[in-house]
């Protein structure tokens, strides 16, 4: 029995108007209509303190676990990632790194991920800068990250107040990539 791949997207922003948001969505999107069983998830659903050593001997955390729960049902992310300063938010790391924490008797949270990297800035080139910098903390954890990634510059430009890509080229490389982590996931599952 073929199951639909299980894709879960989110942007690494915490903020309500973020373009990332809206990247995250026009991709899962894309991703619904290749075929995979998609989710669209916020971190700011989870209550994630920052990262601590001394948090983590206390016990699980409840927000952390929610966060594991969901990526471990997952085949796939599509992971929007803001760039602050040429590199990943502290949002996302933050979150990336309780993610990463496994327990003696579970499995790695990434274990077997297919990862799409997505990034939207108001700058000209869109965080790939930071694309590089989130690729080499998943490929860290063993995803396994997609060659293909998407970086869409003029941020203020570049979506229709519904949210929609406005570029048709943008949205046809959103599309491929959508493309390319279901096909990628789908042959790995």
């Amino acid at each position: 029995m073929n199951t639909a791949v299980k894709i879960i997207a989110f942007a690494g922003s915490l903020r309500s108007e973020s373009f990332n948001h809206l990247l995250a969505n026009s991709v899962a999107k894309e991703a619904l209509l290749a075929g995979a069983e998609v989710e669209v998830i916020s971190l700011t659903d989870f209550d994630i303190p920052l990262f601590n050593e001394d948090l983590e001997k206390q016990g699980p955390i409840a927000g952390v676990e929610a966060l594991k729960d969901k990526i471990r049902q997952a085949d796939g992310l599509i992971v929007a990632s803001p760039e602050y300063n040429g590199s990943v938010s502290g949002v996302l790391k933050n979150a990336l790194d309780w993610v990463s924490r496994t327990a003696p008797d579970s499995t790695p949270a990434f274990a077997n991920t297919t990862v799409a990297l997505v990034a939207t800035s108001p700058g000209g080139l869109g965080g790939l800068r930071g694309l590089a910098h989130a690729r080499d903390v998943f490929v860290g954890m063993g995803a396994l990250v997609l060659s293909q990634q998407l970086a869409v510059g003029s941020a203020y430009q570049a979506f229709s107040p519904e949210g929609e890509l406005l570029d048709s080229n943008t949205a046809e490389q959103a599309s491929s990539i959508a493309k390319s982590l279901v096909d990628t996931t789908a042959k790995l599952k």
